[in-house]
This record gives structure tokens, C-alpha cells and sequence, in this order.
């Protein structure tokens, strides 16, 4: 393995970010990162939904998460898996990008929260556009521009095992 590795791994939320990046880490023996939303909230002892409000307020907020992101993944040999991981952590070693249809993205959130497929849709649908604002008006970033990633995968037709293969594969190949 590459000493001092770095993996950055990006995708929309329901994209299975968490899950990959936290196995990837794991199987290459790496410091997972995945500072969010939610573990801002529960530093300033606020809810997600909260915090959310006071980033579509002020840019203050996602400034402080991605700088603090940035500042984690500094000591190399980690795996960071965020919305912006791959444009914020411009020297990774691999960059990694997940995609998955509106409607699978939904359903997964949908389980890990305990909620009904058509509110997380239509929750999913409202967060993508918003998240999308903010980053574009903060950092000029369109999530939607994502082809300079040196590895795209499609989690609609891959589970989180085929995924892991996949960017291990990429990973070997850097040696």
C-alpha cells in the first residue's frame, strides 16, 4: 500500500458514503473521518435539522465543518467521506464518487431513519437542491460536476461489498 494514503469519497446523501468509507478504512487499516452535519449538532448540542437552518443562514457553518474535515484528513493515511471530500481534498490519492438513483437514495435513508419512502423523497429532493445552493454560492462547487473523480460508481447496481472491491482494486492499483 501507498504510505500515507489519502481517499476522499463524495457522493449525495443515501449514496452509501458512511457506510463504504467506514469499510474501505477498515480493510486498508486506515483513520476513518466522517465529520457531518450530525456531529456538528451534537458538538454545539443542537439538532441536524437545526444546524441545517443555520447553514442555509449563514456559510459560517459549512465552513466550519469542511476547514475541520480538511484539518482531520491533513495526517494522510485516512479514508474521508463527505458531500465535498473530493473537492475539498484537492491532493487525495483517489478520488471517489458514489452515485445512486433519487428513488434507491430515498429508500435508504428512509430505513436508517424509520421513516416513509414518499417523506424521505420529497425530504431528499429539498436537501439535494439546498446543499447544492449553498455549495455552489460558497465555494463556486457543482456537485453535479464530478467526472474529474478518478473512479464513479453506480451503489444502484453495486451493494457496499462490490463497492469496497472496487475501490480496493483502484487502491492497488496506485502501488
Amino acid at each position: 500500500m501507498l504510505n500515507n494514503i489519502t481517499i476522499a469519497i463524495s457522493g449525495k446523501s443515501g449514496c452509501g458514503n458512511t457506510t463504504v468509507s467506514k469499510m474501505v478504512a477498515d480493510k486498508l487499516n486506515l483513520k476513518f473521518i466522517n465529520y457531518t452535519f450530525r456531529t456538528m449538532a451534537e458538538e454545539k448540542g443542537t439538532s441536524f435539522e437545526e444546524l441545517r437552518q443555520m447553514a442555509e443562514e449563514s456559510t459560517s457553518i459549512d465552513m466550519e465543518l469542511d476547514k475541520k474535515q480538511v484539518y482531520l484528513s491533513k495526517e494522510g493515511n485516512c479514508v474521508l467521506g463527505s458531500r465535498l471530500a473530493i473537492w475539498m481534498i484537492a491532493d487525495a490519492d483517489l478520488k471517489v464518487y458514489l452515485t445512486a438513483s433519487p428513488s434507491v437514495r430515498a429508500g435508504r435513508i428512509a430505513c436508517r431513519e424509520n421513516s416513509t419512502l414518499e417523506e424521505k423523497i420529497a425530504e431528499t429532493e429539498d436537501r439535494d437542491q439546498k446543499d447544492s445552493a449553498r455549495y455552489k454560492k460558497i465555494y463556486a462547487i457543482d456537485t453535479n460536476q464530478y467526472d474529474f473523480a478518478d473512479l464513479i460508481i453506480n451503489t444502484d447496481v453495486n451493494n457496499a461489498n462490490e463497492v469496497v472491491a472496487l475501490i480496493l482494486a483502484a487502491v492497488e492499483s496506485l502501488q
